[in-house]
């Protein structure tokens, strides 16, 4: 396709060669032939429709004269959003990426149309289609990056939770960014983005900075719960009771994780105590009760954590029924017996298929696939852990390959060290096979060492 060749040359190449009338042409197509003729003779421009039609009838493949389009319309013409709006729609539609990139790029020298782009990149962000959402929120944040808006801040949290992945370099990078636009979003975001800048930096190890936003989340779901009292559907995505006793939750396990059993106690005598809110639905019951649940599998968590594995039975006999709880209380148990050198075999053989990767829900939602990832990794090298320490070599050695490959995937330097340093461990005890599989993973490892740094310095 020539550069100088426009989109009414293609057509009337197409009629010469086809040795077609306008009139045929405008039965085939749809188009008026009066509309025709005048497109041909440049007396009208080309509507959006008009060019898809014109593109079917001659048999092309669609968007096939997008990019004459853009040059036609949008460069040596005056941008008008009658056309902008509709083309960017099919470009979305067609996943023509490289089209709307083209567009906008030309359309920021004009910024009375950001207002008009904001809201195509959240109608396609509500309706799932996320790669045109994603380039719009990003030229629109470059192009307001001076300005202290709740657009801006809007675009920052779509982009955190769009960019979002199983990589945790990642994942550091974009929560850490995000995070200094979460106070100026507008008060309806911020509850939300404050519990998943919380899940997201949780599922990082970095339980200061979760403890933070925990306080940081009560606070302004408590303010929010006495000036409103419950949510109105169109606000948050949970009652507002829901983020007031999951900043308790996320502080508990903050401690738990820095080995503050005690203080993670206290907070979850907080997370069960219900007495302040004021007559319940339905929704917030089934909140309360969720925490409730939680609140006895915690207490069982903390108590093994510290050494009393007398509980390990009836914490056994409360997850047994309780589907959603078994696969965190598991990775948990693992844990406590490596601490304390205790046999757990039959819990392992009971709970065997949970091994596999699989994502989890409760009776609120779905749990966030960061935390999943977070859990299944540890999971994995605790139970390497395990049979290694009990000279079962074979079953160790797999368990510490699994956890590389898993690593590797999410992109964990902690995980990576933790497995490495367990194979070289135990390295006289594996088998050739394994040292083969362990020496191409480390080929991985570092591969993926060279492609973070490159990513990290982008982002400088």
């Amino acid at each position: 396709m020539e550069p100088t060749t426009t989109i009414r040359d293609h057509l009337e190449s197409y009629l010469k060669r086809e040795q077609m009338s306008i009139s045929l042409f405008s039965e085939m197509s749809g188009i008026n032939s009066g509309t025709l003729s005048n497109i041909l003779n440049k007396n009208r421009p080309i509507a959006m429709q008009q060019l898809d039609r014109i593109t079917s009838a001659m048999k092309l493949e669609e968007g096939y004269f997008y990019e004459l389009y853009i040059d036609e319309c949008f460069v040596h013409a005056a941008p008008d959003w009658r056309r902008l709006g509709p083309f960017l729609h099919r470009c979305a539609e067609l996943n023509k990426l490289n089209c709307i990139e083209e567009v906008i790029r030309l359309m920021m020298d004009n910024l009375s149309y950001i207002p008009l782009l904001f809201e195509l990149a959240e109608e396609f962000y509500h309706a799932g289609k996320f790669k045109p959402a994603i380039l719009l929120y990003e030229t629109i944040a470059e192009s307001e990056k001076m300005q202290h808006s709740e657009r801006l801040a809007l675009c920052q949290y779509r982009l955190f939770r769009l960019g979002l992945t199983n990589d945790q370099q990642r994942n550091l990078i974009i929560a850490a960014q995000f995070e200094y636009y979460v106070d100026r979003l507008d008060e309806r975001y911020q509850l939300d983005a404050l519990n998943e800048l919380i899940n997201a930096f949780g599922a990082l190890h970095r339980w200061n900075k979760v403890q933070e936003l925990s306080e940081k989340l009560r606070v302004k779901a408590t303010i929010h719960y006495e000036m409103n009292g419950r949510r109105k559907q169109e606000e948050t995505k949970r009652p507002i009771v829901f983020y007031i006793l999951y900043s308790y939750l996320a502080s508990g396990s903050a401690c738990y994780q820095l080995k503050d059993y005690q203080g993670a106690l206290k907070y979850v005598s907080l997370y069960t105590d219900n007495s302040w809110v004021k007559n319940p639905d339905q929704d917030e019951m089934v909140v309360m009760n969720q925490f409730q649940e939680w609140a006895e599998g915690n207490r069982y968590i903390y108590q093994l954590m510290s050494g009393q594995f007398d509980v390990l039975p009836e914490y056994l006999n409360y997850i047994s029924t309780k589907e959603n709880e078994i696969f965190p209380a598991l990775c948990d148990i693992v844990t406590a017996a490596n601490r304390y050198d205790k046999n757990i075999d039959d819990v392992l053989q009971q709970y065997e298929s949970y091994f596999t990767y699989q994502e989890q829900s409760n009776r609120i939602g779905k749990v966030s696939r960061q935390v999943t990832d977070d859990r299944y990794l540890r999971l994995l090298a605790d139970l390497a852990a395990y049979y290694l320490k009990k000279d079962e070599y074979f079953t160790g050695i797999q368990f510490v390959l699994d956890s590389l490959r898993f690593s590797i995937e999410i992109s964990s330097g902690r995980g990576m060290l933790r497995g490495v340093g367990l194979f070289e461990q135990y390295r006289e005890f594996a088998t050739e096979t394994a040292k083969q599989q362990y020496k191409l993973i480390i080929s991985e490892v570092q591969k993926l060492n060279e492609e973070k740094v490159g990513f990290a310095d982008s982002y400088m």
